[in-house]
């Protein structure tokens, strides 16, 4: 079995499903349904760390889902990790990223599934101001509903695993 058939096998879903984006979809892809699998999370995490790009010193996983994703990337490509939050905690450290330290390094963001790419664009846009250099990110799953092209606008180039076509194969 191909790792999109076990991906689409483990978490592709039929119904109706309010996206993060807003949007209303008949299919969704429960990502904790792979990253709660060790084998496949493995599998996925060996499959980024050839979309890594060179250069990057810092692998940043945005909440929640890619923290089990970026965890599972960098044990093969061998480079720290930072666990990015959606807003900086209000006690203690007060960080909107903890781990590695991200000033003034190559970033590369790393996300479960994209769709329309706003919490990259976001999170990206909240690590820039606060010194890091992003200018790319992975995915797992890529929907293809104008993540990419939403990204690339922000000056961030989108390296997906895997394609919703792909999963419909």
């Amino acid at each position: 079995m191909t790792l999109a058939a076990a991906v689409a096998a483990r978490c592709r879903l039929t119904g109706t499903f309010v996206l993060r984006s807003g949007r209303t979809a008949t299919e969704y892809f429960d990502k904790y349904q792979f990253e709660a699998d060790p084998v496949l999370l493995d599998a996925i995490g060996a499959g980024l760390a050839p979309l890594v790009p060179p250069g990057t010193e810092v692998l940043a996983g945005l909440e929640m889902g890619g923290i089990a994703v970026v965890v599972a990337l960098a044990r093969h490509a061998g480079l720290p990790c930072a666990f990015v939050r959606k807003a900086a905690k209000p006690y203690g450290t007060n960080r909107l990223a903890e781990g590695t330290d991200l000033t003034g390094r190559r970033v590369l963001l790393v996300e479960d599934v994209v769709t329309s790419g706003g919490q990259i664009a976001i999170s990206a846009a909240e690590l820039r101001n606060a010194g890091a250099i992003i200018e790319h990110a992975v995915c797992v799953i890529d929907r293809q509903e104008g993540g990419t092209e939403a990204l690339a606008a922000e000056g961030i180039t989108l390296h997906a695993l895997l394609t919703r076509q792909q999963l419909d194969r």
